[in-house]
């Protein structure tokens, strides 16, 4: 049934949207969300859902809100599914009971799915309770920009300044001085702790600490700009002790991330949870083959080989999807040597039964062969599933080592099809702070895409990241150095480069 569903998508941290709120998410036939709605929430979206933005920035709307309920009238009366994604709760300064009222005008079906507000997210995650038993046992959440069509303010000031109640201001950053300084001839001690709080929950957030009578002067002297909240009351003392969100060591680092999205997605949520602004920009894609008839013919004759080499997770997965399709399991392998280039293709391996036999101590070519010299691998028969463009340092040296090696392609790479324009506008705003590349073609697909001039323009912010010395020789064929190069050649490896770079 046709239905508009007012949902709130929180503060910003993706992790605090509601489950009920992604589940409509995903059945949607449209999706019109606000400036504040994170556009990772977008993800959950059906791939064929019209998605709209209406911005409404502070001063900037893309649509004003009349246009809003007209357009969302028009699109459930058009028999649609609608999500309607506002920052924070509908109902707390979000004015859904406006469109609300709209919808039901119009005869039309709605739903208000209630969201994490910032009031009492943004001060949580600066380590500001909004009630103490020493402090405050009440809360007050008020509009800093009220209606300008109102003769006067609403607000009693004065039982605002005099009473016990942690204050929160919402979009209060234009009117600091005004609000301060009500606040003060209403009788509110000067000294009063106060706190603004940008872009609360998110890899962005900044926090402003200062008394009610300098925190105007603070603001300007700090820049601090909307989104913003303002939390006054003692409770913001307890700020000092109760921090946690801003000390995540890599808050506020833009990090791009040139993995193919199959891959990222576990070091997308380490870097998120150390609290960096994560570009996802995957400069590959994973693609199945267009014809699988020689790997078939290779799981046919497992028997003739003595060693498998997997070289990546992506090699474990494809070759086992294939033998699934053909009904063989892991006996399949049974008396076979098993070699995993890597921690991860080690664990996909485990994850399906199998205990590699080989694991090298550093992951290139010459340590992987030096210890497969040592476990008799010449003389022997030694297949490789990989991709279908790979490096063919290994099996060369292995032939030269005396091994008989049959490489067999089960994936391919190609460029992806990624939108530039996020990262290159982040780039020249020097909001970028590391690159990553995890191999060498994540190298030479970035700079498809990117040109270099824009890179060598930002070099003096940027720092770029390579897993290891062959993605840096790859690297610098086009021109740059690797800043950062773990000793060891691996995810977890990179990570912690970036951690110690950053602190």
């Amino acid at each position: 049934m046709s239905k508009v569903y007012l949902l709130g998508a929180g503060p910003g941290d993706p992790g605090l949207l509601t489950i009920k709120a992604k589940e409509i998410l995903e059945k949607a036939d449209v999706v019109v969300y606000d400036y504040l709605a994170n556009k990772a929430f977008l993800r959950y979206a059906r791939p064929d859902a019209e998605i709209i933005y209406v911005g409404k920035k502070g001063g900037d709307h893309t649509l004003p809100q009349d246009q809003i309920n007209q357009l969302l009238v028009e699109k459930v009366k058009a028999g649609k599914v609608v999500a309607r994604l506002k920052g924070g709760d509908p109902y707390v300064f979000g004015r859904g009971a406006e469109e609300a009222e709209e919808l039901l005008d119009a005869g039309a079906a709605f739903e208000t799915v209630p969201g994490v507000t910032s009031a009492v997210a943004a001060p949580a995650y600066a380590g500001i309770p909004l009630t103490h038993r020493q402090y405050a046992s009440s809360v007050s959440f008020i509009t800093g920009h009220e209606d300008p069509t109102k003769p006067d303010s609403v607000h009693n000031w004065e039982s605002l300044a005099k009473g016990t109640s942690t204050l929160v201001f919402f979009m209060g950053v234009k009117n600091l001085p005004d609000i301060s300084q009500n606040l003060i001839t209403a009788g509110m001690d000067p000294t009063t702790p106060a706190a603004l709080v940008r872009w609360g929950t998110t890899c962005r957030q900044q926090t402003l600490v200062a008394d009610i009578g300098s925190i105007a002067d603070a603001a300007a002297a700090a820049g601090m700009k909307p989104p913003a909240l303002l939390v006054v009351g003692h409770v913001v003392s307890l700020r000092d002790r109760l921090a946690w969100f801003e000390e995540k060591p890599l808050l506020g680092k833009g990090i791009v991330v040139t993995r193919a999205r199959q891959q990222a997605s576990g070091l997308v949520a380490t870097l998120t949870e150390l609290g960096a602004c994560v570009y996802e920009f995957p400069t590959i894609e994973i693609a199945p083959l267009s014809d699988y008839g020689p790997v078939r013919d290779a799981i046919d004759r497992l028997d003739c080989y003595d060693w498998i080499i997997f070289t990546s997770v992506n090699g474990v997965k494809y070759f086992f999807d294939e033998m699934e399709i053909m009904e063989k399991d892991a006996r399949s392998l049974a008396g076979k040597m098993i070699a995993a280039i890597g921690p991860a293709t080690a664990n996909e391996l485990r994850a399906r039964g199998i205990r590699p036999d080989f694991i090298p101590e550093k992951y290139v070519a010459e340590s992987v062969v030096e210890g497969l010299l040592a476990l008799h691998v010449a003389g022997k028969r030694v297949l490789i599933p990989r991709a279908l463009k790979a490096r063919e340092i290994l099996p060369n040296e292995l032939r030269r080592a005396g091994a008989d090696v049959e490489v067999l392609s089960v994936y391919e790479t190609t460029l992806a099809n990624q939108d530039t324009d996020e990262v290159l506008a982040a780039l020249k705003n020097g909001e970028i702070h590391y690159v990553t590349f995890t191999s060498s073609s994540t190298v030479d697909n970035f700079f498809e895409k990117i040109p270099t001039d824009v890179l060598k323009a930002a070099k003096g912010t940027v720092k770029l990241a390579t897993i290891g010395p062959v993605t840096a020789q790859t690297l610098s064929r086009h021109g740059f150095d690797s800043d950062l190069s773990p000793e060891e050649f691996t995810i977890p490896a990179l990570v912690q480069a970036l951690v110690n770079d950053a602190s």
